[in-house]
């Protein structure tokens, strides 16, 4: 459905001045139109299954440019969709696959951009998308995905000091912490060292000599090329952000590009789901719980059987320079 004198009118706009709202029920569904609408330039205003969209009485008042919606069209939808005026609602869509099904998630990716594209008459939607090696400033090889908690700044302090920040690695980091002092960290981290720390405070791409740590008051999506993707939902469950949900998904995403360290911190968050992830060949390893101020947490990752390689945080840093060394030979051999 469209309304054709609006859609006009729409053409007119910048992008970043066109309204996008997404009813959707599936939680992966909604991950990919919210990376879609985003890539777009457009502005998401909201990305929400039905039940919520219906709590949320302020998305009500917002003037809604484009409707996406993916949950049953009834009276109360389309009467919401007439009241708000919109240039378009779009209806029914494909299943969207796993991030990490890089060709088939650009495939259904590009199936609604090219409805961008022809509604809006913005044909550039569809230029060729930005590849990993496309782009010369992303020039990482491996993804190294840090987990800590209790005790865990002192200790990642000293792995990333130990760490040469011109190795070909992003850090991707999720660090329990509290909501009003997380925008110290980067200063702690970073001091006496090369490494450029920063929450991430928008969906971005990753980058070498970069350590990007995790809000915690919302979700974040890695993809397999590099993309970290901000959500506007919260963690779900106990742990913010959640460590154990995150290398599970950074191994879907890099397979045996990933290596995982777990470091000082309370509890076992990290270990839930380290028995899905082995087929992807990432590496796991944990700081000495000896050597930790909170063992509970490393000691969890030891337990589970598939640490491969224990240590202090400088230990754990040779380790990293060694191994990548060690990956790096095997290639130019072969």
């Amino acid at each position: 459905m469209k309304d054709n004198a609006r859609v006009l009118a729409l053409r007119e706009k910048n992008k970043s001045d066109i309204k996008v709202l997404v009813v959707a029920e599936d939680h992966r569904q909604r991950v990919a139109f919210s990376d879609t609408v985003r890539s777009c330039g457009f502005t998401l205003i909201g990305c929400v299954s039905r039940m919520q969209w219906q709590e949320k009485s302020e998305l009500s008042n917002i003037p809604v440019d484009i409707w996406l919606i993916d949950s049953d069209y009834d009276d109360s939808v389309a009467t919401a969709t007439l009241v708000s005026k919109p240039a378009a609602v779009l209806v029914g869509f494909s299943q969207a696959p796993y991030l990490n099904e890089a060709q088939q998630y650009a495939k259904w990716q590009r199936k609604l951009k090219r409805k961008f594209a022809q509604l809006l008459a913005l044909p550039a939607l569809l230029d060729k998308p930005v590849r990993k090696s496309d782009v010369t400033e992303i020039d990482w090889q491996y993804v190294v995905f840090l987990g800590a908690s209790m005790g865990g700044p002192s200790a990642v302090k000293e792995f990333l000091d130990n760490v040469p920040a011109t190795l070909p690695v992003c850090i991707l980091l999720a660090h329990h912490f509290n909501q009003t002092m997380i925008g110290t960290l980067p200063r702690i981290l970073n001091r006496h060292n090369d490494w450029g720390c920063e929450v991430i405070a928008s969906s971005q791409r990753l980058r070498a000599g970069q350590c990007l740590i995790a809000p915690i008051d919302k979700q974040i999506v890695c993809d397999s090329t590099g993309r970290v993707i901000l959500l506007e939902q919260g963690w779900s469950g106990e742990y913010k952000p959640a460590i154990g949900q995150l290398i599970k998904n950074a191994s879907d995403a890099y397979g045996n590009e990933l290596i995982n360290i777990v470091f000082s911190g309370m509890g076992n968050d990290g270990s839930q789901y380290l028995d899905l992830i082995q087929d992807n060949n990432s590496q796991l390893w944990a700081q000495n719980p000896a050597l930790s101020a909170c063992p509970s947490q490393p000691q969890a990752i030891i337990d589970s059987g598939y640490c491969s390689f224990i240590g202090s945080p400088k230990e754990l840093a040779q380790k990293l320079s060694d191994y990548i060394g060690e990956r790096q030979q095997a290639i130019h051999a072969n």
